[in-house]
Formats: C-alpha cells, sequence, structure tokens
C-alpha cells in the first residue's frame, strides 16, 4: 500500500509538469523528513550519484557523439543504411534501428545513441508521413540498445557487484542485442505494410550505396577501436569513451567538417545533456535511498525468495517486480539495490549469474521507455519538443516487445549463453 501511494505522489508531480529531477528530489527529502532522518543525508546522496568513476564514460561519450553529430558523421552513418535498406517497407524505421545498433558500439549510452540518431532520423521520418508516435516509440526503444550492445555500463556494474567476468558479460549482450534489433526492425516492416502512411523511397544506385558507405566508414572505425581497446585489456570504458573523443575530433578535423565553433557547440550541448542527466540521476539517488529506507525494494524482494519454489515463477516475478520498481528508479539505482538483494536467491538457486545478467538489462531496457522516470522518454522529448503523452503512446508496443523478449530469454538461454561459452 506504502508502495502504490508514493507511486502515485511521483506521477501526480510528473503530471503537473514538475521536472523529473525535482520531481524524485522533492519526493526523497519529503519521504526522508517524514521518516524522520536527518537530512544531511541528502546532500551526500546528491554528491555520492555523482562521484563515479563509470559515470564519467557518460560525459566522454556524449562528448564524442556530440562532436559526430556536428560534423554530420551520425548523418552519414544514418545515409550509409538507409542507401541499404531505404527502399524496403518502412525502411526508414528499418535504416533507423540499424543505426542505433551500429551507434550504440560507438557510444556505450542510450541517451547518446537516442540523441545522435534521433536528431537526424526524426525530421527525416516525419516529413516522409511516418506517425509521429511511431517515430518517438522507435527512437526512444532504439536507443536503449546503447546499454544493451557493448559497450555497457550496467553490464560493467553487474560485473563488480557480482565477481562475473565483464568479458563474458560483454559477449553475453551480443545475441540479445542482435535479436532486439531483428524484432524492432520486423516490427518496422510490418507496421509500415499494414499502415500505409508514409512515402516509399526510390532504391539507391550502386554509386550512392558507395560513397554514402565510403563517408560512414569513419564512424566504424570509431566502433572498432572503441570496442577493441576495451576487449583486449587496453583501457577502461572511461578511457575507451576519451580515445573515442579524441579520434572523432581528429578524424572530423582532418575531413575538413569541425571547427572550433563547431567543437565549442558539441562542449556546449554535451555538458548541457550531461548536467540534465546527472540531475535526474542525483534526484532518482535520493529517492531510491529514501523508498529504501521504507524497506520496500528489500520487503518486495524477501516476499519473492521465501515465497515461490518454481523456478520459472521465481524468474517470472522478479520480471514483475523489476518491472514496477522501474517505474519510479532509475537503472543504475534498479541496478545497484535489486542486485544485491536478489544474488543469494539466484545463486542458491543455480541460475547462471551471466545469464541473469543480461535478463536483467533487458528489463533496465524496458524501464527507460515506460513512464514515469523512463530516460529515453525525455531524450526524444527534448530533441522532438513533442508532448510527452505523444511518445508514451508510442512507446507501448516496443516495451511489450522488450518484455516479451525478458521472458523469453528464459526459455531459450543459448541466446545469451551461446557466444560467452563457446568464444
Amino acid at each position: 500500500m506504502t508502495a502504490l501511494v508514493i507511486l502515485g505522489l511521483l506521477l501526480l508531480l510528473l503530471f503537473v509538469r514538475v521536472p523529473v529531477a525535482f520531481a524524485l528530489a522533492g519526493l526523497g527529502i519529503s519521504l526522508l523528513a517524514y521518516f524522520p532522518l536527518p537530512l544531511n543525508a541528502v546532500p551526500q546522496r546528491f554528491y555520492g550519484s555523482m562521484d563515479s568513476f563509470e559515470l564519467l564514460a557518460v560525459p566522454m561519450f556524449l562528448l564524442m557523439s556530440n562532436v559526430l553529430l556536428k560534423a554530420n558523421v551520425g548523418r552519414d552513418l544514418f545515409a550509409a543504411v538507409q542507401s541499404w535498406v531505404g527502399h524496403l517497407p518502412g525502411g526508414l524505421g528499418v535504416a533507423t534501428i540499424l543505426s542505433c545498433g551500429l551507434f550504440s558500439a560507438v557510444s556505450g549510452s542510450s541517451v547518446a545513441t537516442a540523441a545522435t540518431i534521433g536528431t537526424v532520423a526524426i525530421p527525416e521520418m516525419t516529413s516522409r508521413g511516418y506517425p509521429k508516435p511511431f517515430v518517438y516509440g522507435l527512437l526512444a526503444a532504439g536507443g536503449t540498445l546503447g546499454i544493451l550492445i557493448p559497450p555497457s555500463i550496467p553490464l560493467i556494474l553487474y560485473g563488480i557487484i557480482t565477481e562475473t567476468s565483464i568479458s563474458k558479460l560483454f559477449l553475453a549482450g551480443i545475441g540479445p542485442g542482435l535479436f532486439l534489433i531483428f524484432v524492432f526492425v520486423s516490427y518496422s516492416i510490418l507496421y509500415a505494410k499494414f499502415s500505409k502512411q508514409y512515402e516509399n523511397i526510390d532504391k539507391a544506385s550502386w554509386k550512392e550505396r558507395y560513397t554514402s558507405t565510403l563517408r560512414a566508414i569513419p564512424t566504424l572505425f570509431i566502433a572498432t577501436s572503441v570496442i577493441s581497446s576495451i576487449y583486449l585489456g587496453i583501457a577502461t570504458p572511461s578511457e575507451s569513451a576519451g580515445l573515442g573523443f579524441v579520434i572523432a575530433l581528429l578524424i572530423t578535423s582532418m575531413m575538413g567538417r569541425m571547427t572550433i565553433d563547431k567543437l565549442k557547440d558539441a562542449v556546449y550541448d554535451a555538458s548541457k545533456t550531461t548536467v540534465m542527466i546527472f540531475l535526474i540521476i542525483a534526484g532518482a539517488k535520493v529517492f531510491s535511498y529514501a523508498i529504501t529506507l521504507y524497506q520496500i525494494p528489500q520487503d518486495i524482494s524477501n516476499l519473492l525468495v521465501s515465497n515461490i519454489s518454481n523456478l520459472t515463477l521465481f524468474i517470472f516475478a522478479i520480471a514483475i517486480v523489476l518491472l514496477f520498481i522501474g517505474f519510479f528508479l532509475e537503472s543504475l539505482s534498479m541496478l545497484l539495490i535489486m542486485v544485491p538483494v536478489l544474488l543469494p536467491a539466484i545463486l542458491d538457486r543455480g541460475i547462471d549469474v551471466v545469464w541473469f545478467g543480461l535478463f536483467f538489462v533487458v528489463l533496465i531496457e524496458t524501464a527507460l521507455i515506460t513512464p514515469p522516470v523512463g530516460m529515453n522518454i525525455f531524450i526524444i522529448q527534448a530533441i522532438s519538443k513533442a508532448k510527452i503523452e505523444e511518445i508514451i503512446r508510442g512507446v507501448w508496443p516496443f516495451a511489450i516487445m522488450m518484455i516479451a523478449t525478458a521472458m523469453l530469454l528464459w526459455f531459450w538461454q543459448d541466446l545469451v549463453l551461446y557466444i560467452p561459452n563457446n568464444f
């Protein structure tokens, strides 16, 4: 009952247009004051939420992606993919998802992926007659691939918490990542076939394909550099993000696309987005600290562990709980709160820790596009200046697909485990 009241208050604050960071922080502070507890924990939580080496990857990846964006490299990537698949039914939707998958290997961030590809794809798709809710939902869902396709900050944190090989977790993310790309692409084609609310694009010539693909090679080179530096143990994700930024800056400068003014704009835009993200994370940390003191996540987890013996029901119940908690917790808080509580039960029941990590991350992906705290919803809103209701209407089909994928992982565990167990 307490959980429902708290969730209702949060929804009320968001529906009356209180910024999400202030809604989370304000409600969290109110809960702490009601407990009552010394409020000196609040500034400690604000500072602690940003005092993280892993989070350093966020501004660096955003800076790198903004450099690529200002140099129109993201547009080049989208144009290259579009030249190969744009003529298909729903071809721009297919190109958008494939571009998100490719850019995910560069950015490692759902926010950077949604922001970079969204800036290019939203005007292109809407000008071709695609319904706006579909476009917004597609971009919000496509952006979530940034935390599933390696490199992935949540998988790094999961590996640290559970003492699991991060390289193995990265390999395990390839199968589910490619599968979700396939699902989103299939939905885009079927949606276009049945809706007919778009303009067809003529098939590109081989010369156009060659030219556009050549322009996209720098992005692919950056992706290869970032990923290989992590897999070879040369650099951490944060250091790889810095490496990616330096390479992006050098390449775009050599191409004659980067100027001092564009670099200033890239830094400014990356700074604005970083501040927005960190404020939301800080607010969510205060809020999650408050509900943890109310024992809400722990009580729910302990209820699952002690009352459900059937393994399939146990996994299904965990999925329900994580989806519910995802309504009002950001992804890092979900990870940091729930994994330590659930890990003993996972180990006792013989569930593969690597498999559970990917199952968890797919559900975190879903939380990124479910209101009221879905980060990607607010990113797409900031890019498109659309009404939040339009975006929410567009993301639900994709949220259902992601939930179905998470449950499929239980019945098809080789989708996660085959690659790390054989390579």
